[in-house]
């Protein structure tokens, strides 16, 4: 069987989707990217491959994304990660118009056309305020909470707290405040939920991306259902968790994987 490999490796996440030619994902696997980008791109390729009893030589094309794209010696090209959502989201949510993406490190928002072509973007990566990092620290290390436990903790919220700090020092302090106030530790959770989600939405509307529908949203912080309601809460608009929210850029890499080869088969 002919595969062809999209390898994203993110700032936190290093993932691999595997396709055959008809565009049928045959696995999806994912770990913690290392220091060595490089080696990260090989651990999950290869897991992947070992996942379905498929051997590298099956692999005809790969194509990476990501922050460590350039690092993958191994990849016959790589793609710009905002181009590699595009074309991922479109596989999955073929009438999406708009992506909202929350990783380790980054967040984004990227306006889709029919095509599934981006026409506009704006991507946050230089500050860890509205990213999964600041989630996660602020609720692990303040609130105790693991990350899989957020989604129910912060849906017992009647009262969200208003975390309305934009840095993440300061709204350490805001959380640290709530919390000596005996605050409910669901309400300041979700306060800190709606913080991220008013942050994000915030960046795409200062790009004039209208957020029109289907709005769909990926990355790893869409593996929390309560923080895709808190986006449809603010929007006033429907917003959908893909289905393997961290498997898209990866995916669309895969997808280019196969045009470049069929492309290359012709010439």
């Amino acid at each position: 069987m002919d595969l062809f490999a999209g390898v994203d490796i993110g700032s936190t996440t290093s993932k691999c989707v595997l396709i055959d030619e008809n565009k049928d994902v045959k696995v999806f696997y994912h770990d913690y990217t290392e220091f060595d980008r490089d080696l990260s791109g090989e651990k999950v390729l290869n897991a992947a491959l070992e996942e379905i009893g498929a051997k590298l030589e099956d692999v005809k094309y790969i194509v990476a994304t990501g922050y460590g794209r350039k690092a993958f010696q191994r990849a016959n090209m790589d793609i710009p990660e905002i181009i590699a959502h595009g074309v991922g989201t479109h596989q999955v949510e073929p009438e999406a118009r708009t992506i909202i993406d929350i990783g380790g490190q980054d967040s984004k928002v990227i306006e889709l056309d029919e095509f599934g072509t981006v026409t506009k973007f704006e991507m946050n990566d230089k500050c860890a305020a509205g990213t999964g990092r600041f989630f996660e620290v602020l609720t692990h290390r303040l609130l105790g909470i693991e990350m899989d436990q957020l989604s129910d903790l912060m849906k017992q919220s009647t009262k969200p707290c208003n975390i309305s700090s934009m840095c993440t020092i300061f709204a350490e302090s805001e959380i640290i405040s709530y919390l000596s106030q005996k605050e409910n530790v669901a309400d300041i959770a979700a306060g800190t939920g709606r913080s991220i989600a008013k942050r994000v939405l915030a960046m795409g509307r200062a790009a004039q991306i209208p957020y029109d529908e289907p709005i769909v949203f990926s990355g790893g912080v869409a593996n929390n259902p309560a923080i895709a309601d808190i986006f449809a809460d603010l929007l006033h608009k429907p917003v959908k968790a893909i289905a393997l929210p961290q498997s898209t850029a990866a995916l669309g890499a895969a997808i280019r994987a196969l045009r470049e080869y069929k492309k290359a088969q012709k010439a």
